[in-house]
């Protein structure tokens, strides 16, 4: 029997979600979400391809009893970790720095790596270790892999790379443009050019993958030129509730001025602001909704406004950045979704070619679609992103030295 199933795990500070998918066919034979871990009551679903979701919930303290609790369920579904069509592991990793260009097999020099990136990601990679180390002696039989969404990104150029500071400095403390979102702008600009019938490396993309988090890359002949994240996720657009782009000086400021800590300044800047900072809701659909109905529509509508106007301004950057653009690529909740902020996002950017077709945006579509009129220069595109799809398809690529094309 051959192995054609990869399990992808996606270790966050309170959660694991988790997809069984088969290479051989793009079947998924299992789903699931354990979250609240460390909490006093976690919450675990764990969805069986053609069958009911089960439930349960109880104290998960840690992700080593997360991922026990994943095995048990797949185990009793009969896909367990044992199972001889399970090829690999993939495990989603945040922060891979400059050494990890591209998926990696898991050894202990790796292992060593990501955890000497806590720094630059104390979140993310803390949690991604967890998971890893409990998957292994879970099942020290399988390959386990480390996709990291750091990696699309480092084809950045040098100057697109670096911040101007003092090089001793930024090189002594890794402090350099390191993009996030990587599996979904190199799965959505790949699928963006199949949209259009042409290859990757003869397609330039304008990337927006926009979610609670968001960010936009450039995409040249498929591989990334710049990205709107920088050394951490906080760079950017505006997001749910991280500011994207300030002034450096206001955490100067706000230290001075309101006596706030550095720790305080961390806080505001990555769970109080964005959409949430400007009008108390971090979700776009309840912004959308305030904006046309209740008494706070003006803090609605400023808030969608300062959202919308980054986002005019990346698209503007990225144009002139890669001097030609073929799509500009909606993908992500708010992107997949939010037809007003797609039709916002290009009005009065017709100069640059770019415009969208109110009937073709207001249509809902499960799959990868065109929004733009027919005779548009750039065509504007809205396209699901799949980040556990791309984290398998690496993984099964690597472990077996074949594509999904070639099982």
């Amino acid at each position: 029997m051959r192995a054609t199933r990869v399990l992808v795990l996606n270790s966050g500070s309170s959660s694991v979600k988790y997809q069984l998918l088969d290479m051989a066919d793009g079947s998924r034979p299992a789903t699931g979400l354990i979250e609240r871990i460390g909490e006093r009551t976690s919450r675990l679903r764990h969805t069986p391809a053609g069958r009911p979701s089960r439930e349960r919930e109880e104290p998960v303290a840690d992700h080593e009893t997360a991922l026990k609790a994943v095995a048990e369920e797949l185990d009793r579904d009969g896909l367990g970790l044992d199972s001889p069509e399970l090829a690999a592991i993939g495990h989603r990793v945040v922060h891979g720095g400059r050494r990890f260009t591209e998926p990696t097999v898991i050894d202990d020099a790796v292992l060593a790596e990501i955890e000497r990136l806590v720094p630059v990601a104390p979140l993310h990679n803390p949690a991604n270790l967890a998971g890893i180390r409990t998957a292994v002696a879970l099942a020290p039989h399988l390959p386990q892999v480390a996709v990291f969404d750091t990696a699309f990104h480092t084809t950045m150029p040098e100057y697109a790379a670096r911040y101007a500071i003092d090089t001793a400095v930024a090189d002594a403390h890794r402090v350099r443009r390191y993009g996030f979102h990587g599996t979904s702008h190199a799965y959505v600009s790949r699928k963006a050019a199949e949209l259009l019938g042409r290859k990757p490396s003869e397609t330039n993309v304008i990337v927006l993958h926009l979610g609670n988090g968001a960010s936009a890359s450039a995409v040249a002949r498929g591989r990334c030129v710049d990205t709107s994240m920088g050394l951490t996720p906080l760079e950017g657009l505006v997001m749910g509730t991280r500011s994207g782009d300030v002034d450096p000086a206001v955490v100067f400021h706000l230290t001075r001025v309101a006596g706030m800590s550095v720790d305080e300044i961390d806080v505001l800047l990555n769970k109080r602001s964005g959409l949430l900072g400007l009008c108390g809701d971090n979700d776009m659909r309840e912004v959308l909704r305030r904006m046309e109905h209740g008494p706070d529509a003006e803090a609605a509508r400023l808030a969608f406004d300062v959202y919308v106007h980054r986002l005019r301004k990346y698209i503007g950057a990225y144009h002139a950045v890669l001097g030609r653009v073929d799509v500009v690529a909606f993908t992500a909740g708010v992107g997949e979704n939010a037809a007003p902020v797609r039709e916002a996002a290009v009005t009065g950017l017709e100069g640059l070619g770019l415009a969208v077709d109110p009937e073709r945006n207001a249509a809902r579509g499960d799959g990868p679609r065109l929004i733009s009129p027919p005779t548009a220069r750039v065509a504007v595109a809205v396209i699901p992103t799949d980040e556990e799809l791309e984290i398998a398809t690496q993984t099964y690529a690597l472990v077996t030295g074949r594509t999904t094309d070639e099982t």
